[in-house]
């Protein structure tokens, strides 16, 4: 493993996850009322529900377990205490996360840094316990659509990920056979999800409300295999040298991932306040908002990294993890 060579492929992915984890965050930040029934915004909510909630949190949550792989691996590497680092690391996390949730209760650092000390034992773990153990974990978690407690075993999994080196030498053959497979899987789990899709809101009937929480439940159940299908087959498309260019700027928002993330509560909230927001925006408005935070954070991300070598968030965090200030310059 190069020590200090970035692998492409996973900053690739960092900005594919972050681009669909607004989508569902700016729905409970500013309060969206609930769509009408046969409308284009109720066809949308089902959009988000069918193909966004539960897919893009799940890579960015595996990813996370990949990068916590890596940081102890190249820290040890370099003669460095692996565990302490990363122990700072997450406890820096833990804190931004703490500042983060009075703002957005839904977000996902505090839990990522929680779930992190929790993995750590695993770090040393045989790659083919973690990948076992991990799958095994998910599966029943999954089937049980508890989402929370879905974040340790696909972290688990990232570190198997990151055992097994496969971001860094990725057969072609196997992962389109991979992709496939999860695409055929997720088409029938989306139907399945599909089939229990609400077709109202409002009326207060037991039916409706079990079917609802049905819709939901599967949804986060097949997350997964969504996500995956989703993973690999950006990953295929990466093989080619015209989407690695045409997609260039998502390498550069994934590359500034904690400062972006954190940035899309800020913007939200920002506008949300300056344009009375809050209730008053339909779920097909929240996506035209998230649109415009993407160009504002795509060009900015691929601007600063022409100058600066980390994002500011990610320089901030570096330094307390390291105890000394990196340089920031290209």
């Amino acid at each position: 493993m190069d020590l200090n060579k970035r692998i492409d492929i996973l900053d690739y992915l960092r900005g594919f996850a972050l681009m669909g984890i607004i989508l569902v965050n700016v729905g409970p930040l500013l309060e969206i009322r609930q769509p009408a029934s046969d409308s284009a915004d109720f066809l949308y909510w089902k959009f988000l529900y069918l193909f966004v909630e539960g897919r893009f949190y799940t890579i960015f949550t595996f990813l996370f377990g990949i990068g916590f792989y890596i940081f102890i691996t190249r820290a040890n590497a370099k003669g460095k205490n692996g565990y302490v680092l990363f122990l700072r690391r997450i406890a820096v996390l833990f804190l931004i996360g703490l500042v983060h949730v009075k703002f957005h209760p839904g977000e996902a650092l505090t839990v990522y840094a929680i779930s992190g000390l929790i993995i750590l034992p695993f770090y040393k773990a045989n790659k083919v316990m973690n990948l076992i153990f991990g799958g095994i974990m998910l599966f029943f978690l999954a089937l049980f659509s508890i989402k929370i407690f879905m974040v340790v075993p696909l972290m688990l999994l990232g570190v198997a990920a990151g055992q097994y080196r496969i971001f860094e030498n990725i057969p072609l053959k196997k992962a389109a056979v991979f992709t496939v497979m999860m695409f055929l899987l997720s088409v029938v789990g989306i139907f399945y999800q599909a089939y229990y899709a609400p077709t109202q809101f409002g009326m207060k009937s037991e039916a409706i409300s079990l079917q609802t929480e049905r819709f939901f439940s599967i949804g986060i159940a097949i997350g997964p295999l969504v996500s995956a299908f989703y993973a690999g087959l950006l990953v295929l498309l990466l093989r080619f040298s015209f989407f690695q260019k045409l997609l260039s700027p998502l390498k550069s928002y994934g590359r500034l991932a904690l400062t972006n993330y954190l940035c899309q509560t800020v913007f939200i909230l920002l506008l949300g306040n300056r344009f009375h927001l809050f209730g008053n925006i339909t779920y097909l408005q929240s996506f035209k908002l998230c649109l415009a935070i993407y160009i504002i954070q795509l060009i900015f991300s691929c601007v600063w990294l022409r100058y600066f070598r980390f994002g500011p968030i990610e320089w901030l965090w570096r330094m307390i993890t390291y105890r000394e200030i990196p340089p920031m310059r290209q």
